[in-house]
Parts: C-alpha cells; sequence; structure tokens
C-alpha cells in the first residue's frame, strides 16, 4: 500500500530550519565581549546575530567564524549550526561531507536536531554513503528525545520497512506521536492508516479527523481528500457544500484531482449553483496538467457545446491527448469522431482501432460499436 510520495522529502526540507529556529541573545557589546574571551555558548550566540542580522549587520561569514570557534570548542549547538551552513553552502563554500562531520559530533552529544540532520544525510545519500539502518537508528535517537519531524519520519521508514523491518503498527505509533504535536505529514498518513486499516482497524472517523487536521494546515492532497470524505459522506456527515469548499482550497493550489471534482460540482450543480463555463475552466487546469480524466471531459465539453462553443477540432485534440494516456472513454469518443467524421476526416479505419482500444480497456459502448461498424 503506496502512501503519500510527499512523506519521503520531508528530511532535507527540515535540514534547514534548526539553526534558524534559535533565539540568539540581543547582539551586545557585552555579548561581543564574552566572545572574544572564549565563551562557546556566547560566540555562537554572536554567530547567529550575524546570520540573522539581529542588532548587526547580516554576515554569513562572520557567522561561520564564531560558530567555528565554538564549534571546536565542543559546543553542540553551534556545531549544529556550523553543519548546516556547510550543508547549504551559506558563507562557506559547500561541503555536504563537512556538514556530516559537525552533525555527528553534536548528534553523538545527544543534540536531537543534530541527529535529525544526521539521519537525513544517511537517508538521502548527502555528504554520507546512503545507509537506511543508520538513518533509522539516528531517527530514532531524535524521536525518542520528542522531535516531531523525526518521529514522522522515522514512521515512514517503518511503513515501507526502510532500514528496519517493516511495522505497520510502529508507524503508527510514531506518526502518532508526530500528529499530536501538529506535524502535518504524520496526520496525513494516519489518515491512510485509518482509512485502509494499516496498522490499526479501519476507522472513518478518525481518518477524516486526521486529514482535516492536514487539510487545515494548507495540504492540496488533505483537502482534496477531505472533500471527498464529504462528498460521500466518510466519517463525517455528508454535506456538498462543505465538500466544494475544500475542492476549492485544493483545486486553487494546483491539485488536478480536486479541479475535476470541482468542474464535477459545477457541472452538475452539487454544493454550487450549476455554472458549464466555470466547469470548463477547472477540467482546462487539470487537462493543462496532463490528467486524462480531465482531458477527456474537457473534449466532452467541446464536442457537446457544453460551456464553450461546440468545437469538434478541439474536442478531437482533447480527446487524443486522453487516448493515448489509455482512458476508455476517450478512446470510444475519439472511434466515435473517426467514425463520423467530426473534426478530423472520416476513417473508418482509424474509428475501429480506436474502438477496439477502448473496447479492450472494458467499455460496452465501443465493444457494441465496434460489432455495429464491423457488420456493414
Amino acid at each position: 500500500m503506496k502512501l503519500i510520495p510527499t512523506l519521503l522529502i520531508v528530511g532535507m526540507l527540515a535540514v534547514s530550519g534548526w539553526a534558524e529556529d534559535a533565539k540568539p541573545e540581543p547582539y551586545s557589546a557585552e555579548l561581543v565581549k564574552k566572545a572574544e574571551a572564549g565563551d562557546a555558548k556566547a560566540q555562537s550566540e554572536l554567530a547567529m546575530c550575524y546570520f540573522k542580522g539581529k542588532g548587526v549587520a547580516k554576515d554569513y561569514e562572520e557567522a561561520v567564524k564564531w560558530w567555528t570557534r565554538a564549534a571546536e570548542q565542543g559546543y553542540a549547538r553551534a556545531q549544529l549550526d556550523l553543519g548546516s551552513r556547510y550543508y547549504w553552502g551559506e558563507g562557506v563554500a559547500q561541503d555536504k561531507q563537512e556538514a556530516v562531520k559537525w552533525y555527528t559530533k553534536a548528534a553523538k552529544q545527544g543534540d536531537e536536531g543534530a541527529q535529525f540532520c544526521l539521519a537525513s544525510c544517511y537517508n538521502y545519500g548527502n555528504g554520507a554513503i546512503k545507509d537506511k539502518k543508520e538513518a533509522m537508528k539516528w531517527y530514532t535517537k531524535a524521536a525518542e528525545q520528542g522531535d516531531a519531524v523525526a518521529q514522522s519520519s522515522l514512521g515512514n521508514g517503518y511503513y515501507y520497512g526502510e532500514g528496519v523491518t517493516q511495522d505497520y503498527k510502529e508507524a503508527v505509533k510514531w506518526w502518532t506521536k508526530a500528529a499530536e504535536q501538529g506535524d502535518a505529514l504524520a496526520q496525513f498518513s494516519l489518515g491512510f492508516c485509518y482509512t485502509f486499516g494499516a496498522g490499526v482497524p479501519k476507522d472513518k472517523k478518525n481518518a477524516a479527523k486526521w486529514i482535516t487536521k492536514t487539510a487545515e494546515q494548507g495540504n492540496a492532497e488533505a483537502q482534496y481528500m477531505l472533500g471527498e470524505c464529504y462528498y460521500d459522506g466518510e466519517g463525517v456527515t455528508e454535506d456538498k457544500k462543505k465538500s466544494v469548499k475544500w475542492f476549492t482550497k485544493s483545486a486553487e493550489q494546483g491539485y488536478a484531482k480536486a479541479q475535476i471534482k470541482l468542474g464535477n460540482a459545477y457541472l452538475k450543480g452539487e454544493g454550487v449553483t450549476k455554472d458549464y463555463q466555470e466547469a470548463v475552466r477547472w477540467y482546462t487546469k487539470a487537462a493543462e496538467q496532463g490528467d486524462e480524466a480531465a482531458q477527456c471531459l474537457l473534449g466532452s465539453c467541446y464536442y457537446n457545446g457544453e460551456g464553450v462553443t461546440k468545437n469538434y477540432k478541439e474536442a478531437v485534440k482533447w480527446f487524443t491527448k486522453s487516448a493515448e494516456q489509455g482512458n476508455s472513454w476517450a478512446q470510444g469518443s475519439l472511434g466515435l469522431c473517426y467514425y463520423e467524421g467530426k473534426g478530423v476526416i472520416q476513417d473508418y479505419k482509424e474509428a475501429v482501432k480506436w474502438f477496439t482500444e477502448s473496447a479492450n480497456r472494458g467499455n460496452a459502448d465501443a465493444k457494441k460499436a465496434l460489432e455495429e461498424l464491423k457488420s456493414k
């Protein structure tokens, strides 16, 4: 069972955030004096002031200088921050192997941020040879300290069996810990688990609960799924208006499946006033992203003149794009266009080709049309 692919990138998206989350002591003459006297914490705080431009002009190179002094004294927070500067090439030439060196030093001292960053480097092979087992080792250490993103990543490892023995229940355990801290991807993953009964009994209400939390954080796929929940009454009371609300939020972020659902809502007048032109607008957005279903639906709008001026050539264009991706309805519709000579030069041979393709994919109407055509 495949879950959301976005989970796979959670690790390295977060690496940049650790250093910038810190709240440094304000820049002051006293802070500079302490740093120059060799106080590692003051050096690290001064570095952050330069990095963020707090009370002093932003200067990445000066920040790296002070982080290096603190890191060389064994100050874990500075080692983490210095590692991140090497990872991203900020104030110093990018060197991911050097980043791993400093992450390792801090991680071995128990710094959860460094443990997470080190795990991500091993997980994705950045600055170190890819090693899923080593990645899971360090994710576990960070997760056990309560780090939500590490918990989410650890759940991902258990779900897919990467670096650890596959264990859906263990995945659910860690995703729950992360989800309860507000981690959107963990919340979404839990929603899937409750939907399909992976590691937990199927529970549509719990599924809707966690999907809602993710959707409220702006996740387009979760917004689409929540729209589906309200449309079908799965885990929530059926409410077509609310389904349109969530489909719209998702569609406006460019999520093709939601754009199709929103187009359908306008075409049928479900949860919204019927509006063929608006339906065509949303079908077009999804079709232009290459979605085969949207291309077929848009072709039908042009063929029937719904929301647009009837245009058989434009219909054929979109039916062809969809048919070439294997959409059986588009294949049957394209066969009909060739049979009738609408939007293309009439061509029975080409009609037979597309009716056959469609029939082979289970389209009963295409099968019937093919039989009639062959009998002539």
